[in-house]
């Protein structure tokens, strides 16, 4: 193959992820750091993309040997990149910043579609409940933490600026024009059972249980009102709920939009790894499209379903 139509190959398949010039060109300015002029220069084959500039594109969005090289191996690239939401780094604070502002942009595209699969609370739904937010981060940093010190529920400190992040990610992720959720049918008996394993240890006091107990409570509410208008009742975008009959085995998600398509498997809590690949893609909607087979929509349909999954759920949590 030669260079001329390595290089054509290659950018071809820089616009499957942003089928967009003008999405494309800003995308790799703010990438590779270079002038405007100088990534046209490289579209146009003008210049061709270094070694080092490949490599970066690829390992960043996903891109695979396969890809690149026309040979199937059957093999998918995922990446992951560790984030520490309790104390995080300038850089960490940027790359948040850029996740919710690409967010922001998915509003501009009314068929843009998100979709979860989640045997814990999804973070799209419990970013507006401080104690909840708390808590999350609290098992995580006893799970994955210090290995050396124990540290209470009263001494986890969220910075200003994290609550900040975590408020306006609350606000964008309410204009996805389209949003899923299939939930397992347990996931607030689980939330329910990390509660009292802590209390049991004496890391969360009587009242900090209370006070997770009152969020838990009002998102319990929130959850039942998206339900019965189905659609988030601050930007009326589309919500549908779904109740897995099934026990979920992980959380996973993806997102398809107008600008480019990428698919999650939540790990460790709070990270996840990605993929962009196409085919992969592809493959996490037709899996994730099945679950719904196995599960019970409760938003604006099924109303007995509806009423009789919340009353369980707020009775198991009183019971905390």
């Amino acid at each position: 193959m030669d260079s001329i139509t390595w290089c054509n190959d290659f950018i071809e398949i820089l616009y499957k992820k942003f089928p967009k010039k003008k999405q494309l060109t800003t995308a790799l300015v703010e990438l590779l750091e270079l002038e405007r002029e100088a990534v046209y220069r490289r579209l146009r084959n003008d210049v061709f993309f270094s070694a080092h500039e490949i490599v970066k594109i690829a390992s960043t969005w996903g891109i695979s040997l396969d890809e690149i090289t026309h040979i199937n191996s059957e093999q998918f690239s995922f990446q992951m990149r560790p984030i520490n939401y309790l104390d995080p780094s300038a850089d960490e604070i940027i790359f948040l910043k850029s996740v919710i502002k690409s967010i922001n942009a998915l509003k501009n595209f009314p068929t843009t579609e998100f979709m979860d699969i989640c045997n814990k609370l999804p973070r799209q739904l419990a970013a507006g409940y401080p104690y909840i937010n708390k808590f999350l981060l609290f098992k995580w940093m006893y799970q994955y933490g210090s290995e050396i010190e124990t540290i209470p529920f009263s001494k986890i400190q969220i910075s200003e600026e994290k609550l900040k992040l975590t408020e306006e990610y609350n606000k964008a992720i309410k204009n996805v024009p389209n949003n899923n959720f299939i939930l397992d049918n347990r996931i607030f008996e689980f939330f329910a059972n990390d509660i009292r394993y802590f209390s049991s240890i004496y890391l969360i006091t009587n009242k900090e249980k209370e006070l997770i107990k009152k969020d838990l409570i009002a998102l319990l509410a929130y959850m039942q009102e998206i339900a019965n208008k189905g659609h988030y009742p601050e930007t009326n975008c589309k919500v549908n709920l779904f109740i897995s009959q099934l026990n979920v085995d992980t959380n996973y998600s993806y997102t398809l939009s107008h600008e480019a398509n990428i698919c999650f498997v939540h790990v460790f809590e709070k990270l996840e790894i990605y993929t962009f690949d196409s085919e992969m893609i592809t493959n996490f909607i037709n899996w994730m499209q099945m679950k719904k087979r196995t599960s019970i929509q409760i938003s604006e349909v099924d109303e007995r379903s509806r009423v009789e999954f919340f009353s369980k759920q707020r009775a198991l949590i009183e019971k905390l």
